[in-house]
């Protein structure tokens, strides 16, 4: 079979194998796409949109707002020819030396300080979390301040610690956002929701 093929009998698997969808037309487009990455059916359950977030994020990503990814990993799963049509801009600080200077300085985080690093030049960004909590729980710090208002906060961190806590804390926060509660979550995640939004504008 050709990849186009083995791709559409998938999401042909997946529609048929995971029932009725409850939400938004225009959502069930991006859990597809993550139960196609994860192979995991409870994202059909577990995943949470604020009201209009898809056609709010597209709009923005047509406007050719950059994305802010807080892992090389979620970076690289980013389809660049698709963000090449909009101009948009994928960026991950984590590796930047004034940023590991800085969260050694202060004893936080890398992934706290690359959110404050990007919240200063990119602060209409889509923001792709996909690993650390400690990246969303200061993004949503960062917000709450006034430093930024994301046109979108994509928070499925992955892991145990403070991993359901952020992402409570993302559904308090006053921006759009997806989200996928508990403990699942991770980089193939976060960055299979960009593609996702990406695919639904063409």
């Amino acid at each position: 079979m050709k990849p186009k093929e083995i791709e559409q009998k998938s999401m042909w698997i997946i529609a048929s194998e995971m029932g009725a969808w409850r939400g938004a037309p225009e959502e069930l487009p991006i859990v597809k796409r993550v139960i196609h990455t994860t192979a995991d059916f409870d994202f059909a359950e577990n995943m949470r949109f604020s009201a209009d977030a898809v056609n709010d994020a597209r709009e923005a990503l047509k406007r050719g707002v950059a994305i802010v990814t807080d892992t090389n990993m979620a970076a690289a799963g980013i389809n660049k020819a698709a963000c090449s049509r909009f101009g948009v801009e994928v960026v991950c600080r984590m590796a930047d030396p004034a940023v590991r200077g800085e969260a050694e300085a202060r004893g936080t985080t890398r992934a706290a300080v690359s959110m404050e690093a990007a919240a200063e030049t990119t602060p209409d960004a889509i923001f792709a979390i996909g690993n650390a909590p400690t990246a969303l729980l200061r993004l949503c710090e960062l917000i709450d301040e006034g430093r930024c208002a994301p046109s979108l906060v994509i928070g499925v961190p992955v892991g145990f610690v403070n991993v359901v806590e952020s992402k409570e804390r993302l559904l308090a926060a006053h921006v759009p956002y997806i989200t996928a509660l508990g403990r699942k979550g991770g980089s193939s995640v976060a960055s299979a929701i960009v593609n996702a939004l990406l695919y639904g504008i063409e």
